[in-house]
């Protein structure tokens, strides 16, 4: 077997690093882009949640209360286990919402209703990067009794923050 000349080592080297260019910020990309589906199912896990419960119940009542950021700390670049009753809130008792493997996102549920009317926010936060910039996923509801309840198209903001 020959060894390379400098030329053909040369080549190999600058193909191989050019491969890695392009590789590289594109599995980091899909790696930050696949947290992102946790946000997106956990929203909409929520908001799927919340509507079931109204549209059982045909009444504004079922919505459950307003449920701070949870954990109330967005994590910061990290997957975080939350210690114990993080999760103890009513609400999201009453949506069957939580975590108990590390996650990347707080969550929030903001309900307004009336006896005519309900709205809610399934919303997520995260930093996935840990450079302070939130990455916002958020979907929205409303409910009248007697008809169907409406979600909004997902809005995603800053997606891999």
């Amino acid at each position: 077997m020959r060894s390379l000349t400098p030329l053909e080592a040369a080549a190999l080297v600058a193909g191989v690093g050019s491969v890695l260019a392009v590789l590289i910020p594109t599995f980091v990309r899909n790696v930050h882009a696949s947290y992102v589906s946790e946000a997106t199912a956990g929203v909409s896990d929520i908001a799927a949640r919340a509507a079931a419960r109204l549209e059982a119940a045909h009444s504004t009542d079922a919505l459950p209360d307003s449920a701070p950021l949870t954990p109330s700390s967005v994590p910061r670049g990290v997957r975080v286990k939350d210690p114990p009753g993080t999760w103890d809130h009513p609400t999201w008792h009453a949506l069957e919402f939580g975590f108990d493997t590390p996650h990347a996102y707080s969550f929030a549920f903001e309900a307004e209703r009336t006896p005519d009317s309900a709205k809610f926010s399934a919303i997520a936060h995260g930093d996935l990067d840990g450079d302070a910039v939130l990455s916002t996923v958020q979907v929205e509801g409303s409910y009248h009794p007697g008809k169907a309840v409406e979600l909004t198209p997902m809005d995603v903001e800053h997606e891999i923050e």
